[in-house]
């Protein structure tokens, strides 16, 4: 009896062996076996271009959270590239240049008609911003081939923009007054940018431009407050 239970042991095991090496081989083929697996690098997915059409390159663009990838024509992807500008910031740019290009012509003429030193390096700090900002619009409208004036455009109703008359005055004012009437009417010009320039940040699409407008809005608020403490 000993020796039947042995054999019969011994059977059972030797099939069991069998059966669980058949089954290791099969999951092995079938890549099924998660040891198969281990330590085997996992190909990250490549985005590859794939004809869509005749001629048509596509490129696969990975999905949001819990989206599938989709395929979208190449050109689509270069054209979001591009800075995009709307009539809003064409418009901002051709008026502002003209805008600053008056406050230069006012703060040239303080270092020989202001009273104050502290209204002269005011003008001196005005005058170092806005030159260089009109060379940048400048350059924005030439990289667009944007022509800096549009037909018809009338520069004397901007925001903040001085008559000839008053600007006469102010040439023709030193000491106190000059500082008076400069004041006055940069404290006018100023708030005038500040207003372009925020309606700007409301209707415009190009990042540059807003990002140009929001420094205007800024350092030109902050002159505003200097002018106001100054003595006149």
């Amino acid at each position: 009896m000993t020796n039947r239970r042995a054999r019969t042991l011994a059977v059972v095991t030797l099939t069991l062996t069998l059966l669980l090496t058949a089954v290791a081989v099969v999951l092995s083929r079938t890549g099924d076996d998660p040891r198969a697996d281990r330590g085997r690098p996992v190909a990250a997915p490549t985005p590859t271009s794939e004809p869509v059409g005749p001629g048509r390159p596509a490129v696969i663009v990975p999905g949001r959270p819990g989206e599938s990838a989709a395929t979208r024509p190449a050109e689509e992807l270069r054209d979001a590239a591009q800075a995009r500008h709307n009539a809003m910031d064409v418009s901002f740019v051709r008026m502002m240049i003209p805008h600053h290009a008056q406050a230069l012509e006012m703060a040239e003429l303080a270092p020989d008609r202001a009273g104050a030193p502290a209204l002269r390096a005011l003008a001196e700090r005005i005058r170092a911003a806005q030159g260089p900002e009109i060379g940048l619009m400048r350059g924005w409208l030439r990289e667009r081939g944007l022509p800096a004036e549009a037909a018809g455009h009338e520069h004397a109703g901007m925001r903040g923009m001085q008559t000839p008359e008053a600007m006469r005055q102010l040439a023709a004012a030193r000491g106190t007054e000059f500082d008076r009437l400069f004041v006055r009417m940069m404290t006018e010009h100023h708030q005038g940018a500040v207003r372009m320039a925020t309606d700007l940040l409301k209707v415009g699409s190009d990042l540059t431009l807003s990002e140009f407008a929001n420094s205007v809005a800024t350092e030109q608020t902050v002159e505003i407050d200097r002018m106001r403490e100054l003595p006149t």
